[in-house]
Protein backbone atom coordinates (compact mmCIF):
# COMPACT_ATOMS: atom_id res chain seq x y z
CA UNK A 1 0.00 0.00 0.00
CA UNK A 2 2.90 2.30 0.83
CA UNK A 3 4.80 1.41 -2.04
CA UNK A 4 1.77 2.21 -4.63
CA UNK A 5 1.13 5.66 -3.04
CA UNK A 6 4.63 6.58 -2.81
CA UNK A 7 5.88 5.77 -6.08
CA UNK A 8 2.72 7.82 -7.65
CA UNK A 9 4.27 11.01 -6.17
CA UNK A 10 7.80 10.48 -7.03
CA UNK A 11 8.94 13.34 -8.89
CA UNK A 12 12.38 12.41 -9.32
CA UNK A 13 14.91 10.13 -7.15
CA UNK A 14 18.13 11.04 -6.39
CA UNK A 15 21.59 8.75 -6.26
CA UNK A 16 21.73 9.41 -2.03
CA UNK A 17 18.26 7.68 -1.39
CA UNK A 18 15.91 11.11 -1.52
CA UNK A 19 12.96 11.31 -3.67
CA UNK A 20 11.69 14.64 -4.53
CA UNK A 21 7.83 13.88 -3.50
CA UNK A 22 4.84 15.62 -4.50
CA UNK A 23 2.30 16.93 -1.81
CA UNK A 24 -1.23 16.80 -2.75
CA UNK A 25 -2.46 18.32 0.55
CA UNK A 26 -1.29 20.81 3.27
CA UNK A 27 -2.55 21.64 6.27
CA UNK A 28 -1.74 24.68 8.67
CA UNK A 29 -2.22 25.87 11.90
CA UNK A 30 -1.40 28.25 13.46
CA UNK A 31 1.89 27.59 13.68
CA UNK A 32 2.25 28.55 10.33
CA UNK A 33 3.50 31.91 10.43
CA UNK A 34 7.33 31.27 10.17
CA UNK A 35 6.53 29.65 6.71
CA UNK A 36 4.51 32.49 4.92
CA UNK A 37 7.13 35.13 6.28
CA UNK A 38 9.36 32.83 4.56
CA UNK A 39 7.78 33.43 1.40
CA UNK A 40 7.51 36.87 1.80
CA UNK A 41 11.52 37.32 2.48
CA UNK A 42 11.79 35.43 -0.94
CA UNK A 43 9.26 37.39 -2.78
CA UNK A 44 7.44 34.03 -3.47
CA UNK A 45 3.65 33.31 -3.84
CA UNK A 46 2.27 30.03 -1.87
CA UNK A 47 2.51 27.60 -5.35
CA UNK A 48 -0.73 26.05 -4.76
CA UNK A 49 -3.38 27.67 -2.39
CA UNK A 50 -5.67 25.13 -4.03
CA UNK A 51 -3.89 22.35 -1.95
CA UNK A 52 -3.56 23.74 1.29
CA UNK A 53 -6.24 24.20 4.13
CA UNK A 54 -5.73 25.87 7.55
CA UNK A 55 -7.23 26.29 11.03
CA UNK A 56 -5.82 27.76 14.40
CA UNK A 57 -5.65 25.26 17.10
CA UNK A 58 -2.41 24.84 19.43
CA UNK A 59 -2.72 28.51 20.44
CA UNK A 60 -6.77 28.54 20.37
CA UNK A 61 -8.13 29.30 24.60
CA UNK A 62 -10.91 26.23 25.23
CA UNK A 63 -12.37 28.87 27.27
CA UNK A 64 -14.89 30.73 25.71
CA UNK A 65 -14.00 34.28 24.66
CA UNK A 66 -11.27 35.81 22.97
CA UNK A 67 -7.69 35.40 22.92
CA UNK A 68 -6.52 37.18 25.95
CA UNK A 69 -2.61 36.56 26.19
CA UNK A 70 -1.25 39.18 23.47
CA UNK A 71 1.13 37.28 21.52
CA UNK A 72 -0.98 34.47 20.78
CA UNK A 73 -3.77 37.08 19.81
CA UNK A 74 -1.41 38.19 17.85
CA UNK A 75 -0.65 34.71 16.24
CA UNK A 76 -4.03 34.28 15.53
CA UNK A 77 -4.51 37.79 14.12
CA UNK A 78 -1.31 36.87 12.22
CA UNK A 79 -2.99 33.47 10.41
CA UNK A 80 -6.08 35.43 9.48
CA UNK A 81 -3.86 37.67 7.56
CA UNK A 82 -1.76 35.07 5.82
CA UNK A 83 -4.34 32.97 4.97
CA UNK A 84 -6.66 35.14 3.42
CA UNK A 85 -3.17 37.12 1.38
CA UNK A 86 -3.01 33.91 0.05
CA UNK A 87 -6.62 32.78 -1.17
CA UNK A 88 -6.09 29.60 1.53
CA UNK A 89 -9.07 27.85 2.96
CA UNK A 90 -9.58 29.02 6.44
CA UNK A 91 -11.48 27.48 9.23
CA UNK A 92 -10.83 30.27 11.43
CA UNK A 93 -12.55 31.56 14.86
CA UNK A 94 -16.27 31.96 14.68
CA UNK A 95 -16.18 29.60 11.93
CA UNK A 96 -18.34 26.42 13.18
CA UNK A 97 -15.88 24.11 11.09
CA UNK A 98 -13.17 25.48 13.46
CA UNK A 99 -11.07 22.66 15.47
CA UNK A 100 -7.50 20.85 15.71
CA UNK A 101 -6.51 20.21 12.06
CA UNK A 102 -6.15 16.21 12.05
CA UNK A 103 -9.88 16.51 13.09
CA UNK A 104 -10.73 18.77 10.70
CA UNK A 105 -8.90 17.37 7.76
CA UNK A 106 -11.38 14.24 7.69
CA UNK A 107 -14.33 15.78 8.80
CA UNK A 108 -14.62 18.13 5.76
CA UNK A 109 -13.28 15.13 3.65
CA UNK A 110 -9.85 16.68 2.57
CA UNK A 111 -8.29 13.77 3.65
CA UNK A 112 -8.68 10.91 1.25
CA UNK A 113 -7.26 7.56 0.27
CA UNK A 114 -3.89 7.87 -1.95
CA UNK A 115 -3.15 11.02 -1.06
CA UNK A 116 0.34 12.61 0.38
CA UNK A 117 -0.71 15.10 2.96
CA UNK A 118 1.79 17.10 5.42
CA UNK A 119 1.87 19.30 8.02
CA UNK A 120 3.94 20.93 10.48
CA UNK A 121 2.89 19.32 13.55
CA UNK A 122 3.86 15.45 14.52
CA UNK A 123 0.87 13.64 14.48
CA UNK A 124 -0.28 14.40 10.98
CA UNK A 125 -0.03 10.19 10.90
CA UNK A 126 -3.60 10.35 11.89
CA UNK A 127 -4.69 10.97 8.76
CA UNK A 128 -3.57 7.88 7.44
CA UNK A 129 -6.67 6.09 9.26
CA UNK A 130 -8.44 6.96 5.63
CA UNK A 131 -5.69 5.61 3.35
CA UNK A 132 -3.09 8.70 3.24
CA UNK A 133 0.27 8.52 3.24
CA UNK A 134 0.32 11.69 5.65
CA UNK A 135 3.39 12.92 8.17
CA UNK A 136 4.51 15.54 9.98
CA UNK A 137 7.07 17.87 8.75
CA UNK A 138 8.95 21.01 10.49
CA UNK A 139 9.30 24.57 9.78
CA UNK A 140 11.74 24.66 6.79
CA UNK A 141 10.01 21.63 5.63
CA UNK A 142 6.67 23.94 5.47
CA UNK A 143 8.10 26.47 3.61
CA UNK A 144 9.64 24.39 1.04
CA UNK A 145 6.34 22.85 0.38
CA UNK A 146 4.58 26.19 0.28
CA UNK A 147 6.74 27.58 -2.10
CA UNK A 148 7.02 24.29 -4.52
CA UNK A 149 4.41 21.59 -3.52
CA UNK A 150 7.34 19.18 -3.07
CA UNK A 151 9.64 17.83 -0.64
CA UNK A 152 12.66 16.11 -0.29
CA UNK A 153 12.32 13.01 1.24
CA UNK A 154 14.28 9.61 1.93
CA UNK A 155 12.15 6.32 1.19
CA UNK A 156 11.17 4.49 4.70
CA UNK A 157 11.28 0.69 5.05
CA UNK A 158 7.74 -0.75 5.27
CA UNK A 159 6.55 -2.59 8.23
CA UNK A 160 3.06 -4.20 8.88
CA UNK A 161 1.48 -4.73 12.43
CA UNK A 162 -1.16 -6.81 12.39
CA UNK A 163 -4.47 -6.88 15.17
CA UNK A 164 -6.19 -10.32 14.81
CA UNK A 165 -9.63 -11.55 16.99
CA UNK A 166 -12.13 -9.33 18.72
CA UNK A 167 -11.60 -6.80 21.07
CA UNK A 168 -13.28 -7.46 24.39
CA UNK A 169 -15.82 -4.88 26.02
CA UNK A 170 -14.06 -2.06 27.86
CA UNK A 171 -11.25 -2.12 25.28
CA UNK A 172 -11.05 0.75 22.46
CA UNK A 173 -8.64 1.92 19.77
CA UNK A 174 -6.91 3.70 22.49
CA UNK A 175 -5.82 0.56 24.26
CA UNK A 176 -5.15 -1.10 21.36
CA UNK A 177 -1.86 1.58 20.27
CA UNK A 178 -0.52 1.76 23.82
CA UNK A 179 -0.99 -2.06 23.38
CA UNK A 180 1.19 -1.85 20.33
CA UNK A 181 3.67 0.78 21.69
CA UNK A 182 4.24 -1.11 24.56
CA UNK A 183 5.10 -3.98 22.87
CA UNK A 184 7.69 -2.93 19.90
CA UNK A 185 8.80 0.54 22.21
CA UNK A 186 8.84 3.96 21.58
CA UNK A 187 11.55 3.37 18.90
CA UNK A 188 10.13 -0.07 17.25
CA UNK A 189 8.87 1.66 14.23
CA UNK A 190 11.86 4.21 13.80
CA UNK A 191 12.68 4.37 9.97
CA UNK A 192 9.29 2.91 8.89
CA UNK A 193 5.89 3.67 7.45
CA UNK A 194 3.48 1.16 9.29
CA UNK A 195 0.31 -0.80 8.26
CA UNK A 196 -2.24 -1.49 10.25
CA UNK A 197 -4.16 -4.43 9.13
CA UNK A 198 -6.37 -7.83 11.09
CA UNK A 199 -9.57 -8.35 11.36
CA UNK A 200 -9.50 -6.24 15.08
CA UNK A 201 -8.74 -3.07 13.11
CA UNK A 202 -10.87 -3.40 10.36
CA UNK A 203 -13.55 -3.82 12.96
CA UNK A 204 -12.55 -0.45 13.78
CA UNK A 205 -14.75 2.79 13.27
CA UNK A 206 -12.95 5.16 11.43
CA UNK A 207 -12.98 7.43 14.97
CA UNK A 208 -10.81 4.54 16.30
CA UNK A 209 -8.62 3.99 13.30
CA UNK A 210 -7.54 7.95 13.53
CA UNK A 211 -6.78 7.05 17.26
CA UNK A 212 -4.40 4.55 16.02
CA UNK A 213 -2.43 5.79 13.15
CA UNK A 214 -2.14 9.42 15.52
CA UNK A 215 0.22 7.24 17.69
CA UNK A 216 1.97 5.85 15.01
CA UNK A 217 4.67 8.74 15.52
CA UNK A 218 5.18 7.65 19.10
CA UNK A 219 6.22 4.60 18.67
CA UNK A 220 8.74 6.30 15.94
CA UNK A 221 7.37 5.53 12.60
CA UNK A 222 7.17 7.87 9.98
CA UNK A 223 3.55 7.28 9.21
CA UNK A 224 0.58 5.12 9.94
CA UNK A 225 -1.79 3.69 7.34
CA UNK A 226 -4.97 1.89 6.98
CA UNK A 227 -6.05 0.19 3.92
CA UNK A 228 -9.29 1.95 2.90
CA UNK A 229 -12.27 -0.25 2.43
CA UNK A 230 -16.52 0.01 2.77
CA UNK A 231 -15.79 1.66 6.24
CA UNK A 232 -13.83 4.60 4.83
CA UNK A 233 -15.79 5.15 1.72
CA UNK A 234 -19.07 5.23 3.63
CA UNK A 235 -17.12 7.98 5.49
CA UNK A 236 -16.43 10.13 3.40
CA UNK A 237 -19.22 9.93 0.79
CA UNK A 238 -21.00 13.63 0.84
CA UNK A 239 -18.13 14.92 2.95
CA UNK A 240 -17.83 19.01 1.88
CA UNK A 241 -14.15 18.56 0.18
CA UNK A 242 -15.06 14.80 -1.25
CA UNK A 243 -15.19 13.65 -4.62
CA UNK A 244 -18.66 14.29 -6.48
CA UNK A 245 -20.56 13.13 -8.73
CA UNK A 246 -18.41 10.68 -11.77
CA UNK A 247 -15.16 11.88 -10.15
CA UNK A 248 -16.87 10.26 -6.97
CA UNK A 249 -16.99 7.00 -8.78
CA UNK A 250 -13.43 7.24 -10.30
CA UNK A 251 -12.07 7.97 -6.96
CA UNK A 252 -14.15 4.70 -5.18
CA UNK A 253 -12.46 2.88 -7.88
CA UNK A 254 -9.02 4.09 -7.35
CA UNK A 255 -9.11 4.26 -3.54
CA UNK A 256 -10.11 0.25 -3.54
CA UNK A 257 -7.16 -0.68 -5.57
CA UNK A 258 -4.60 1.12 -2.98
CA UNK A 259 -4.48 -2.08 -0.67
CA UNK A 260 -1.59 -4.19 -0.06
CA UNK A 261 -1.33 -7.27 -2.47
CA UNK A 262 -1.52 -10.31 -1.41
CA UNK A 263 1.91 -11.59 -2.38
CA UNK A 264 3.34 -7.95 -0.69
CA UNK A 265 6.34 -8.30 1.44
CA UNK A 266 7.00 -5.84 4.71
CA UNK A 267 10.53 -5.09 6.12
CA UNK A 268 9.34 -5.78 9.64
CA UNK A 269 6.06 -8.01 10.51
CA UNK A 270 4.35 -7.44 14.36
CA UNK A 271 1.53 -9.31 15.60
CA UNK A 272 -0.63 -9.24 18.05
CA UNK A 273 -3.76 -11.24 19.27
CA UNK A 274 -6.69 -8.91 20.45
CA UNK A 275 -8.17 -11.13 23.02
CA UNK A 276 -4.66 -10.28 25.12
CA UNK A 277 -5.66 -6.64 25.23
CA UNK A 278 -6.98 -4.96 28.27
CA UNK A 279 -7.33 -1.37 29.45
CA UNK A 280 -3.97 0.18 29.15
CA UNK A 281 -2.78 3.38 31.68
CA UNK A 282 0.53 4.44 30.99
CA UNK A 283 2.93 4.92 34.39
CA UNK A 284 6.10 6.73 32.98
CA UNK A 285 6.97 9.56 31.02
CA UNK A 286 6.88 7.84 27.62
CA UNK A 287 4.08 6.01 26.03
CA UNK A 288 5.84 3.08 25.35
CA UNK A 289 5.61 2.89 29.94
CA UNK A 290 2.04 1.15 29.73
CA UNK A 291 0.33 -1.37 31.31
CA UNK A 292 -3.10 -2.95 32.09
CA UNK A 293 -5.16 -1.36 34.71
CA UNK A 294 -5.47 -4.78 36.65
CA UNK A 295 -1.10 -4.24 36.47
CA UNK A 296 0.88 -2.51 39.24
CA UNK A 297 4.32 0.23 38.98
CA UNK A 298 6.76 -1.95 37.27
CA UNK A 299 10.48 -2.66 39.70
CA UNK A 300 13.23 -1.57 38.04
CA UNK A 301 15.31 -3.66 40.24
CA UNK A 302 14.04 -6.44 37.72
CA UNK A 303 15.09 -4.60 34.68
CA UNK A 304 18.34 -6.25 33.13
CA UNK A 305 19.30 -3.29 30.96
CA UNK A 306 21.57 -0.91 32.50
CA UNK A 307 19.72 2.10 30.57
CA UNK A 308 16.15 1.14 30.84
CA UNK A 309 16.62 0.31 34.38
CA UNK A 310 18.19 4.10 34.97
CA UNK A 311 15.13 5.52 32.52
CA UNK A 312 12.87 3.74 34.80
CA UNK A 313 14.26 5.02 38.22
CA UNK A 314 14.20 8.49 36.54
CA UNK A 315 10.32 8.12 35.09
CA UNK A 316 9.70 6.87 39.03
CA UNK A 317 11.35 9.82 40.89
CA UNK A 318 9.73 12.24 38.31
CA UNK A 319 5.92 10.49 38.28
CA UNK A 320 6.09 10.14 42.33
CA UNK A 321 5.22 6.20 42.12
CA UNK A 322 6.71 3.26 44.11
CA UNK A 323 7.29 -0.12 42.43
CA UNK A 324 4.32 -2.65 42.86
CA UNK A 325 1.99 0.02 43.87
CA UNK A 326 -1.70 -1.28 41.80
CA UNK A 327 -2.16 1.02 39.45
CA UNK A 328 -6.27 1.21 40.72
CA UNK A 329 -4.81 2.40 43.79
CA UNK A 330 -3.61 6.07 41.86
CA UNK A 331 -5.20 8.90 43.43
CA UNK A 332 -6.26 11.40 40.23
CA UNK A 333 -6.02 15.65 40.54
CA UNK A 334 -7.59 16.47 37.13
CA UNK A 335 -9.40 14.33 33.89
CA UNK A 336 -8.68 15.61 30.34
CA UNK A 337 -11.03 14.37 27.96
CA UNK A 338 -9.93 15.71 24.29
CA UNK A 339 -6.46 16.05 21.99
CA UNK A 340 -6.53 14.87 17.97
CA UNK A 341 -6.04 11.46 19.48
CA UNK A 342 -9.77 11.20 21.24
CA UNK A 343 -11.79 14.62 21.13
CA UNK A 344 -14.50 12.79 18.28
CA UNK A 345 -18.12 12.12 18.76
CA UNK A 346 -17.13 8.27 19.49
CA UNK A 347 -14.88 9.00 22.15
CA UNK A 348 -17.24 12.11 24.01
CA UNK A 349 -20.50 9.18 23.74
CA UNK A 350 -18.37 6.76 25.49
CA UNK A 351 -16.91 8.75 28.21
CA UNK A 352 -20.63 9.90 28.72
CA UNK A 353 -21.82 6.45 28.77
CA UNK A 354 -19.29 6.35 31.85
CA UNK A 355 -20.61 9.25 33.25
CA UNK A 356 -24.25 9.27 33.26
CA UNK A 357 -26.06 9.89 36.77
CA UNK A 358 -22.45 9.63 38.16
CA UNK A 359 -20.37 12.83 39.70
CA UNK A 360 -17.07 13.95 39.23
CA UNK A 361 -14.60 13.54 42.13
CA UNK A 362 -12.12 15.55 40.74
CA UNK A 363 -11.68 18.39 38.46
CA UNK A 364 -12.39 17.46 34.40
CA UNK A 365 -12.93 19.01 31.40
CA UNK A 366 -13.98 17.82 27.69
CA UNK A 367 -12.66 19.59 25.21
CA UNK A 368 -14.34 18.35 21.57
CA UNK A 369 -12.46 18.29 18.50
CA UNK A 370 -14.18 20.64 16.32
CA UNK A 371 -16.93 22.95 16.51
CA UNK A 372 -18.96 20.77 14.88
CA UNK A 373 -18.25 18.03 16.89
CA UNK A 374 -19.37 20.12 20.11
CA UNK A 375 -22.64 21.41 18.18
CA UNK A 376 -23.55 17.61 17.37
CA UNK A 377 -22.55 16.35 21.11
CA UNK A 378 -24.97 19.02 22.35
CA UNK A 379 -27.94 17.88 19.94
CA UNK A 380 -27.51 14.65 21.40
CA UNK A 381 -27.59 16.10 25.40
CA UNK A 382 -23.73 15.14 26.42
CA UNK A 383 -22.98 18.25 27.17
CA UNK A 384 -25.40 18.41 29.60
CA UNK A 385 -24.40 14.78 30.97
CA UNK A 386 -21.15 16.16 31.27
CA UNK A 387 -22.06 19.11 32.92
CA UNK A 388 -24.27 17.86 35.36
CA UNK A 389 -21.75 15.39 36.23
CA UNK A 390 -19.94 18.42 37.18
CA UNK A 391 -17.26 18.25 34.19
CA UNK A 392 -16.27 21.95 32.64
CA UNK A 393 -17.69 21.62 28.96
CA UNK A 394 -15.05 23.74 26.33
CA UNK A 395 -13.92 25.13 23.18
CA UNK A 396 -12.41 23.09 20.45
CA UNK A 397 -8.98 23.38 20.26
CA UNK A 398 -5.47 21.42 21.34
CA UNK A 399 -5.94 22.55 24.70
CA UNK A 400 -4.31 20.61 27.57
CA UNK A 401 -2.75 18.13 25.46
CA UNK A 402 -0.03 20.67 24.53
CA UNK A 403 0.15 22.87 26.94
CA UNK A 404 1.10 26.02 24.85
CA UNK A 405 -1.86 27.71 25.13
CA UNK A 406 -2.61 28.23 28.74
CA UNK A 407 -4.66 25.15 29.61
CA UNK A 408 -1.98 23.37 31.75
CA UNK A 409 -1.48 21.72 35.17
CA UNK A 410 -0.28 22.46 38.23
CA UNK A 411 3.63 21.15 39.45
CA UNK A 412 2.77 17.96 40.97
CA UNK A 413 -0.79 17.21 39.70
CA UNK A 414 -1.61 13.57 38.62
CA UNK A 415 -3.66 14.27 35.01
CA UNK A 416 -5.72 11.27 33.37
CA UNK A 417 -5.17 12.24 29.54
CA UNK A 418 -6.80 11.13 27.01
CA UNK A 419 -3.98 12.97 25.16
CA UNK A 420 -0.97 10.86 23.07
CA UNK A 421 2.23 12.37 25.03
CA UNK A 422 3.34 11.84 28.98
CA UNK A 423 6.72 13.15 28.24
CA UNK A 424 8.05 15.17 31.44
CA UNK A 425 6.71 18.90 31.47
CA UNK A 426 4.39 17.49 28.61
CA UNK A 427 0.78 19.43 30.57
CA UNK A 428 2.73 21.52 32.36
CA UNK A 429 6.24 22.14 34.48
CA UNK A 430 5.89 19.17 36.85
CA UNK A 431 2.68 17.83 36.00
CA UNK A 432 2.59 13.87 35.70
CA UNK A 433 0.53 12.98 32.24
CA UNK A 434 -1.45 9.37 32.51
CA UNK A 435 -2.53 8.19 28.68
CA UNK A 436 -5.77 6.51 28.53
CA UNK A 437 -9.02 6.39 27.01
CA UNK A 438 -11.85 8.67 26.82
CA UNK A 439 -13.62 5.85 29.09
CA UNK A 440 -11.12 5.07 31.10
CA UNK A 441 -10.17 8.52 32.13
CA UNK A 442 -13.89 9.24 32.74
CA UNK A 443 -14.21 6.77 34.86
CA UNK A 444 -11.05 7.85 36.63
CA UNK A 445 -13.00 11.14 37.15
CA UNK A 446 -16.37 9.43 38.46
CA UNK A 447 -13.96 7.39 41.23
CA UNK A 448 -11.15 10.01 42.19
CA UNK A 449 -8.43 7.39 41.36
CA UNK A 450 -7.48 5.16 37.78
CA UNK A 451 -10.36 2.64 37.72
CA UNK A 452 -11.03 -0.63 35.69
CA UNK A 453 -14.13 0.70 33.51
CA UNK A 454 -15.24 -2.66 32.80
CA UNK A 455 -16.69 -2.54 36.33
CA UNK A 456 -18.60 0.63 36.23
CA UNK A 457 -19.86 -0.38 32.98
CA UNK A 458 -20.92 -4.55 33.79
Amino acid sequence: MFEKIWRRHVVVDRDDGYALIYIDRHLMHDGSGAGFARLRERGLPLRRSDRAAATPDHYVPSRAGPQTDPHFAQTLEQMRRNTAAAHVTMFGLGDIRQGIAHVVGPEQGLTQPGLTLVCGDSHTSTHGALGALAFGIGSSEVFHVMATQCLWQRKPKAMRISVEGSLASGVTAKDVILAIIAKIGAAGAVGHVVEYAGSAIRSLSIEGRLTVCNMSIEAGARAGMIAPDDTTIAYLQGRPFAPAGENWDKAVAFWRSLRSDEEATFDREVTLKAEDIAPMVTWGTSPEDALPITGRIPDPASESDTLRKEAMRRALDYMGLVPGTPLQELAVDHVFIGSCTNSRIEDLRAAASVVKGRKARVSSWVVAGSGLIKQQAEAEGINKIFQDAGFEWREPGCSMCVGMNGDIGQPGQRIASTSNRNFVGRQGRGVRTHLMSPAMAAAAAICGHFSDVRRLTA
